[in-house]
């Protein structure tokens, strides 16, 4: 009896010995690599790394595995994890491209652009005039803010390699990107319901974009009831932070059709989750009053698809009056590329026309109904930008209360852009 319980202890002791070790891998590693493969790629990443890091306590230097083991450290964002996995592979062979690719990549996701620079520098002194390497060092000088020194490499790519799609593409792109000068017009016709004399709306603008951010001056021109005058105003766009801009806007005209004075200041905010706002005022000065608005947005973005909201507050002597639009877009290539549709209710002299009398004292409390769509779209080279838009307004007559008027809206706009 005593024997036997001795035994039992024993063999309860040697277990206890055999567990306390560390484990070491004595499987397949192919085998293995597969199946942890097959987790990655079916949302169980935790389980496949696992799986790598088991492998790899009897296979350190298998080096497919750790460069997948540190990919899916990437995916998760765990940056550094996989910057020492990468580190570690590219010491003992540092002829590996795809761990170069690898690892610069997630510089690139970690926003450490001069690392990634570092990195595809040494990359490109093992694979001298790679294409694929010489690519993500023109994406690492951007994101450094080289734009120029990024254009000349990617002059040079599509010119030794004209079919390389994803080279000329990207300089597509950025020469759009660092087009610091544009020059653009438009025209708008407004056509009346019960009056017949269509008003005629012309704009011409002249912009640059800064390392401060961009600005713009515009001649706005209106021909309204046999009545023509001019606006001109001058938009900036300063950057404050990451993430953060204003809007500042200054105007000055000397007929009724426009104010004679106009200003306006705003704070954008880009947020977590895909989200934007702003908050901000303008304020319109005629000869015998002053008309305040306060206004922000709040934007969404979801897949191709934009979605924003901005109201209107308007004080007055009889209260506040508001207004508000909302607006979708569906995006194509880029930012430049959509159709647009908004819908408006309420008053605002922000984004409405005056009244066709020009009784400007009295049109804050109007009542209005509007849609808009329009469509935006560029060349090729993105040099060039166009726009069309249909807007109709259902909009109650200042001097007819409970009486409203249809509008029916037709623009065009055109941009060229330059260096």
């Amino acid at each position: 009896m005593k024997k036997n319980l001795s035994t039992f202890v024993l063999s309860l002791l040697f277990t206890g010995f055999i567990f306390a070790q560390d484990p070491v891998f004595q499987g397949n590693p192919d085998k293995s690599f597969a199946n942890a493969r097959a987790l990655a790629f079916n949302s169980e990443r935790a389980k496949a790394q696992d799986t790598l890091k088991f492998i790899l306590t009897k296979y350190p230097n298998y080096h497919d595995i750790r460069s997948f083991l540190a990919s899916t450290y990437s995916w998760d964002k765990k940056y550094k994890e996989a910057r020492v996995e990468f580190d570690y592979i590219l010491e003992i062979a540092p002829k590996r491209k795809d761990t170069w690719v690898a690892t610069i990549n997630n510089e690139l996701w970690a926003e450490n652009p001069q690392k990634a620079l570092d990195k595809v520098n040494t990359a490109l002194t093992h694979f001298e005039n790679d294409e694929d390497l010489l690519y993500l060092k023109v994406k690492s000088l951007e994101n450094n803010r080289r734009e120029e020194d990024a254009m000349l490499i990617l002059d040079n790519l599509t010119r030794q390699n004209p079919n390389n799609q994803k080279a000329q593409d990207y300089k597509t792109s950025l020469t759009q990107k660092i087009s610091f000068n544009s020059i653009g017009i438009s025209s708008t016709l407004n056509l009346y319901s019960d009056i017949f004399d269509p008003a005629q709306e012309y704009a011409v603008k002249i912009g640059r974009k800064t390392r401060y951010g961009s600005i713009i001056g515009k001649v706005n021109i209106d021909n309204r009831f046999s009545t023509t005058g001019a606006q001109f105003e001058i938009d900036a766009y300063p950057k404050i932070a990451k993430g953060v801009y204003a809007y500042l806007n200054f105007g000055y005209s000397n007929t009724k059709l426009f104010p004679d004075y106009r200003h306006g200041g705003e704070l954008h905010f880009s947020l977590p989750l895909s989200m934007d706002a702003s908050f901000g005022y303008r304020a319109l000065h005629f000869d015998t009053s002053t008309t305040k608005m306060f206004t922000g947005s709040l934007g969404l973005y979801s897949g191709n698809y934009y979605f924003s909201f901005r109201p209107y507050f308007t004080p007055n002597e009889a209260g506040t009056s508001k207004s508000g639009t909302i607006s979708i877009r569906k995006y194509s290539s880029d930012e430049d590329n959509y159709l647009g549709v908004s819908f408006g209710m309420g008053y605002s002299p922000e984004i409405d026309d005056f009244d066709p009398v020009l009784n400007q004292d009295i049109i804050i409390d109007l009542k209005s109904q509007s849609g808009n769509i329009n469509y935006n779209f560029t060349s090729k080279s993105k040099k060039h930008a166009w726009g069309t838009k249909f807007g109709l307004t259902h909009r109650e007559k200042s001097f007819s209360p409970d009486s409203y008027i249809w509008i029916y809206s037709l623009g065009l706009n055109w941009e060229v852009r330059y260096r």
